[in-house]
C-alpha cells in the first residue's frame, strides 16, 4: 500500500472521527450519543486494520478484533437495557 493511499484513508478516518465525537457531545438522546459511541469503536478497528496493513504487524489487527468484541457485546446489553426500559411493569 502505498504512503499517500495510507494518509489519504487516515485523514478520512480522521474526519469520520471528529463527526462521531461531535454527535457523541451533542446528540439530543442517550441513544444518539451510545450510537456515536459505537461509531466511535468502528472507527478505531478501521485505523487498527489500516495500521495493519501499513505496517505488516498482525498484533494490530489482534487488538482491532478485540475492540470490535467488546463493542458487540456492549451494543447488545444496551439494546437489552432499551428493550427493558421500553417495557414498564
Amino acid at each position: 500500500m502505498t504512503p499517500l493511499f495510507t494518509a489519504a484513508l487516515s485523514i478520512v478516518l480522521a474526519i469520520a472521527l471528529i463527526l462521531a465525537a461531535w454527535r457523541m457531545v451533542r446528540g439530543p438522546s442517550f441513544v444518539d450519543r451510545f450510537i456515536a459511541l459505537d461509531m466511535l469503536t468502528a472507527v478505531a478497528v478501521s485505523f487498527a486494520a489500516l495500521t495493519t496493513v501499513a505496517t505488516g504487524s498482525s498484533v494490530f489487527l489482534d487488538i482491532g478484533l478485540g475492540v470490535a468484541l467488546i463493542a458487540f457485546v456492549a451494543t447488545a446489553a444496551f439494546a437489552v437495557f432499551i428493550e427493558r426500559k421500553g417495557r414498564k411493569p
